[in-house]
């Protein structure tokens, strides 16, 4: 059914929906268009409607081939809404879900892509803050690319910045705090996988929570997995901040270490969006032709039951790979990836308690991650097995020195005649 977004476009059907609101079909005076509708309980919070105009000359102004423009904001009674570009094609998630991962050569030209987006946008001082597959667009309509890759296109921006309201960071700036430091945030808005760890230890987020996040993609196009997603998304910001991430088999050390650099803990030790997107066009000659990697998934450790009070469809549902309910009422399909996570930042101490240096290896078919469940089930199994042969030993050893003692028994002590002699007569 068709509905008026303000008094210049029209909303037809819905394309798709997110964390933050439904993305409808539409039509404008310039033909036709996608509307993404904010929430209901976003629109009537005046604070976030207040930064939606102020971050309008920004958002109307991020003009890259490479970048889903915003072409309105439309903020109408009760509706608030980003009137953007429409984008004939999928997302990369949708073609992840169905590959699971991709060729070297097509991923680095995607995230090529995308960084020369993320180049413009920085340089007009735009921080996307979510980059995930789910925002970024793959145009079925444009040139095909390297390794056949359809263009890919940066969506989504301000979004997360939008729906980050001031009130999160106000509790904790100090009595008499400089007010041109920035204060330090108690939330953490993002997608658990993707998010940088400056911001799980309550930094403002720049530009290198972008290079981090795109990096974070980056592998998960060659392995088919993030390098610190899976499980509790708790346990995942925590890897975040204490892990390393572990080599991937089979790609040239050039493309390894330009990951590595991207997802260092440290922000100034990354590249930035320009320089990853140099480097990345530079590596595509190299990886032609490369198929993709033969590696497994690490094992994840079990995530917890949800809320009691949770609906009993939500317990009932199968859970994709790390979603985890983070509020009561809450079903996987609200949580992690598919929507913004908002959490407290850790303590200090929390973020100490996990295990450094020991980021969820990747492994080659068949072969168990040590220190994993299945590790773990292994090792047991091997342990039982070496018991129970020892037993048996013993038990044999025992049995075989019985029959030998009872047998030396019988040889030195011979049974005693049975008759006995008459006694004599006087």
């Amino acid at each position: 059914m068709a509905r008026n977004i303000g008094s210049r476009y029209t909303a037809h059907q819905i394309l798709g929906r997110g964390s933050a609101g439904t993305v409808w079909l539409g039509e404008g005076p310039e033909g036709p268009v996608a509307i993404k509708l904010l929430r209901e309980d976003l629109a009537s919070d005046q604070e976030l409607v207040g930064r939606f105009v102020q971050e309008r000359t920004a958002l109307l102004g991020l003009d890259h081939p490479k970048v889903v423009g915003v072409r309105d904001l439309v903020v109408d009674g009760n509706d608030l809404a980003l009137v953007m570009d429409l984008v004939r094609g999928t997302d990369l998630r949708t073609r992840l879900d169905r590959e699971r991962r991709l060729a070297p050569e097509a991923a680095v030209a995607i995230i090529a892509d995308v960084a020369d987006g993320l180049a413009a946008a920085h340089a007009a001082g735009v921080v996307h803050r979510d980059v995930k597959p789910e925002n970024i667009l793959l145009d079925m309509e444009g040139p095909l690319g390297p390794a056949g890759s359809h263009p890919a296109l940066l969506t989504d921006f301000g979004v997360a910045k939008l729906i980050d309201t001031p009130r999160r960071t106000k509790a904790l700036r100090p009595a008499g705090a400089n007010p041109q430091n920035p204060p330090t945030p108690s939330g953490i808005i993002g997608t658990p996988d993707y998010i940088a760890p400056e911001i799980v230890e309550g930094l403002p987020p720049r530009a290198a929570v972008d290079i981090y996040a795109l990096a974070t993609v980056l592998y998960e196009l060659l392995a088919g997995f993030t390098p610190f997603g899976g499980g509790h998304p708790g346990a995942v910001l925590r890897r975040h901040v204490t892990e390393t991430v572990v080599p991937l088999p089979g790609i040239p050390d050039e493309l390894w270490q330009l990951i590595v650099q991207c997802l260092a803990k440290a922000p100034a030790s990354r590249l930035r969006a320009s320089e990853l997107a140099t480097r990345l066009h530079d590596l595509l000659p190299l990886i032609a032709g490369m198929p993709p990697l033969d590696v497994d998934e690490p094992d994840v450790e079990p995530a917890p039951e949800p809320y009691e009070d949770a609906a009993p469809a939500a317990r009932d549902e199968p859970r994709r790979r790390g979603a985890v309910p983070l509020v009561p009422g809450a079903t996987p399909a609200d949580s992690n990836r598919d929507t913004h996570t908002s959490m407290r930042v850790p303590a200090p101490d929390e973020l100490a308690g996990g295990a450094r240096g020991t980021a969820r290896a990747p492994r080659t078919p068949g072969q168990r991650r040590p220190g994993s469940a299945r590790h773990k089930a292994d090792a047991v199994r091997k342990r039982r097995i070496t018991l129970g042969v020892a037993a048996l030993v013993v038990a044999a050893a025992v049995g075989v020195g019985g029959w030998l003692a009872t047998s030396d028994g019988d040889t030195e002590a011979p049974p005693q005649d049975s008759k006995q002699s008459a006694p004599s007569e006087p």
